[in-house]
């Protein structure tokens, strides 16, 4: 199976769910196969759980959902040690981390230390407890969700919690045609029952191979440079893109050129993705009431402004 027929699967299993999530299904899709994370940002109602759990369905690997809340401990995440009088000895009780896809429901509601148990296992595909290393599932995939909406009883994630996340989406309110679709879909009962996996755990682990081989030619390498390099020295931000980011930028242009159907990027592929996995890892300079849309205004303002390369970006 190459990875454009395994992204047609996904596709028709989300559309007997969602109305209008083609794109956000192919982002998603890019994250697992670069090994990275996916924030889910959105008002309440507009299907982030409900995404989320059809791509779980859609892929025959461990799921686990956890709810985030402020009184959410580490340990509730990651295990524990728990004392077994039988055995004189302690025993490590793993704990929901150790799936292979997590949906991390609300991920804003919990503490920041909390929040942070997450940062090693997303990253290094591993969790420390009492001195010891675990290591994690492979593939390792969290999908978190938070409204950017309410702030009640919410705790931001810090910026080294946003970079742990590839790519940021948003579904956004559907179109009254849209709408009514969804509505004759879950008329009589839920579709979400009736999804069945369309791809193993072993299809997923060699599709990661595929996009490897996806060539990039050099003159996009500057072309996105370019456009790092405005983030760090704009006015307007104190954090531009960093190294890292970049990287990961790389890894996500290749993975969505083959779900593309290409065995070449293109420019076409960095613009589609600039917002999706800079966006949310820019700082502004000061405070603002607009803050949520600013970074994706500043990113398309100079998407505008550089020279976008003209190239035969085909492999020679």
């Amino acid at each position: 199976m190459t990875i454009y027929e395994a992204i047609e699967q996904l596709e028709k299993n989300v559309s007997l769910v969602m109305v209008n999530a083609e794109e956000t299904c192919k982002l998603i899709f890019t994250c697992l196969l670069v090994s990275g994370n996916v924030l889910l940002e959105d008002v309440p109602g507009t299907g982030k759980t409900k995404l989320a759990k059809t791509m779980a369905k859609s892929l025959d690997i461990d799921f686990k959902r956890i709810q985030f809340t402020p009184d959410l401990l580490p340990s509730d995440i990651l295990g524990i040690n728990m004392y077994h009088p039988k055995d004189e000895d302690f025993k490590f009780k793993k704990g929901p981390i150790f799936s292979s896809f997590i949906l991390a429901d609300e991920i804003n509601r919990a503490s920041p230390r909390t929040q942070s148990s997450l940062l090693e296992a997303m990253e290094e595909k591993q969790v420390s407890v009492d001195g010891v290393t675990y290591a994690l599932n492979e593939p390792f995939f969290v999908m978190a969700t938070q409204n950017p909406i309410e702030n009640t009883g919410t705790y931001p994630l810090p910026e080294a919690q946003l970079d742990r996340f590839t790519m940021c989406l948003s579904l956004g309110y559907p179109t009254l045609d849209q709408e009514q679709t969804m509505l004759m879909l879950h008329e009589h009962e839920d579709p979400l029952e009736h999804i069945q996996a369309v791809l193993s755990k072993e299809t997923l682990n060699d599709l990661k191979k595929q996009w490897q081989h996806v060539y990039m030619h050099e003159d996009l390498y500057r072309y996105l440079l370019q456009i790092v390099d405005c983030t760090r020295h704009h006015a307007s931000l104190s954090l531009g893109i960093s190294p890292r980011a970049s990287l990961i930028m790389v890894k996500c242009l290749k993975a969505y050129a083959a779900i593309q159907g290409r065995d070449h990027v293109l420019p076409d592929d960095i613009q589609a993705l600039c917002i999706p996995v800079f966006a949310h890892r820019l700082v502004l300079n000061g405070f603002s009431y607009h803050q949520a849309k600013q970074p994706q205004l500043i990113l398309k303002d100079i998407l505008e402004e550089i020279p976008v390369p003209t190239e035969d970006f085909i492999r020679g």
